[in-house]
């Protein structure tokens, strides 16, 4: 399931054509870029390249903390062409900037390297002109990739939706488009922005970018669904992934989100289970939903969730957001909480119920004598008036636990 930092999809030959005029008219390095700061067409080279333009000719695109640089400037949503300064510890020099845009959509960034940050007027109005015509070329070549991701969306809606009928029509569909093989192992994956303050187009993108390298890789197919602010990845693979695939692969996903998008849209991942199945890709994607609520609520859970991972928080995240407060808690569990030195009594509890009632085990995990463990259960029997040897009230004792993780401040955001 391995996938490589992906890069933007090469530019068109038109496009190409385009950079490499504007280029040799200026006599200065020329780029296009995609609204994620990738490389989509650059110029040869007029003695003005710098170690990121040199690294990303090399590597298909810039690394990760020059375009969270760029990103920061806020380019994406500049109404006209600016500077950006260079930074020395980046190896960036000083770029003419011009948000390519098209009816409103913007496609991408041309940048111009102008290492004395200024340029006589007739460079500019040449840049302007040049800017128009690779807008234009841009927007046409997008319509088209965006009829392919919009069925490409519909197909896995329908494959993850309930509708039986649907499922046969979509997998009919998608043999015939060639985005389904033989393969029949499931996974799906639901990515959640919180998109407070992103713009939906670059959100979109952005999820887009994160994504697409794993829509094909060694040994996993896949296909995508972008909204505004969730994305959906079904992968199809001849066998169940391993768990260390899984994790690495939402790590990658974290990683380019984080990259690509301002703090405020704090992503999470919910993987679904693993089923034998295309049939149960709804299964799986639900299952996912749940994760992603689960990586919303529980800061321990670093922002990814996994539904073979949640053991009974599978079962308590599937309540409805209304019904998921604190009147779930147990009495005696929240007596105990407003007890003085409750915090530390309901730590040794959830010690002991998660090591099954062992003494040895609790003692040695809290690093107090055996007789001080002694002591603080039987001050918890007597603040909770519950019997811990009793298996249906420790599984009270635990549940409650369970769920004032979930009630944990800032843990409170639904899926």
């Amino acid at each position: 399931m391995t996938a490589r930092l992906q890069r933007a999809r090469p530019g068109s030959p038109e496009l190409q054509a385009l950079v490499d005029e504007l280029a040799e008219r200026l006599g200065r390095s020329v780029a296009v870029d995609d609204p994620l700061v990738r490389m989509v067409c650059t110029s040869r080279h007029f003695g003005d390249e710098d170690p990121v333009r040199i690294g990303t000719l090399l590597q298909g695109r810039a690394d990760n903390a020059a375009i969270r640089y760029v990103l920061a400037q806020g380019v994406t949503q500049w109404s006209r062409a600016g500077f950006i300064d260079g930074r020395d510890d980046l190896g960036l020099l000083p770029r003419y900037v011009v948000p390519l845009r098209e009816r409103g959509h913007l496609h991408g960034l041309l940048l111009v390297v102008v290492p004395e940050k200024t340029l006589p007027e007739h460079e500019t109005r040449a840049i302007a002109r040049a800017a128009d015509a690779m807008a234009a070329q841009m927007h046409g070549e997008h319509i088209a990739t965006d009829t392919r991701k919009a069925d490409e969306r519909d197909l896995v809606l329908e494959l993850v939706g309930t509708n039986v009928a649907a499922h046969t029509t979509a997998r009919r569909r998608g043999k015939e488009l060639g985005l389904l093989g033989a393969a029949e192992h499931v996974l799906v994956t639901v990515v959640q922005l919180s998109c407070a303050t992103e713009l939906v187009r670059q959100s979109e993108a952005a999820l887009w970018g994160a994504l697409e390298g794993f829509r094909q890789t060694r040994s996993a197919q896949g296909l995508i669904a972008i909204g505004k602010e969730r994305a959906t990845l079904l992968q199809l693979r001849d066998r169940p992934p391993g768990q260390d695939e899984v994790t690495a692969q939402s790590a990658r996903i974290l990683e380019e989100l984080r990259t690509f998008l301002d703090p405020s849209a704090d992503p999470v991942i919910g993987v679904g289970g693993r089923h034998p199945s295309l049939d149960d890709a709804w299964t799986s994607y639900e299952q996912a939903l749940v994760a992603a609520r689960a990586a919303r609520r529980l800061p321990t859970l670093k922002s990814a969730g996994d539904w073979e991972l949640l053991g009974e928080l599978a079962v308590l995240l599937q309540l409805p957001e209304h019904a998921l407060n604190a009147s779930l808690v147990p009495k005696p569990l929240r007596t105990l909480s407003d007890t003085h030195g409750g915090d530390r009594l309901r730590d040794t509890l959830r010690c002991f119920l998660e090591r099954a009632g062992s003494i040895p085990r609790t003692a040695d995990t809290l690093g107090i004598h055996r007789t001080s463990l002694y002591y603080r259960l039987r001050q918890i029997r007597e603040i909770t008036g519950l019997d811990l040897d009793d298996g249906a009230q420790r599984l009270t004792l635990h549940l409650g636990l369970r769920i004032e993780e979930l009630l944990a401040p800032g843990g409170d955001g639904a899926v």
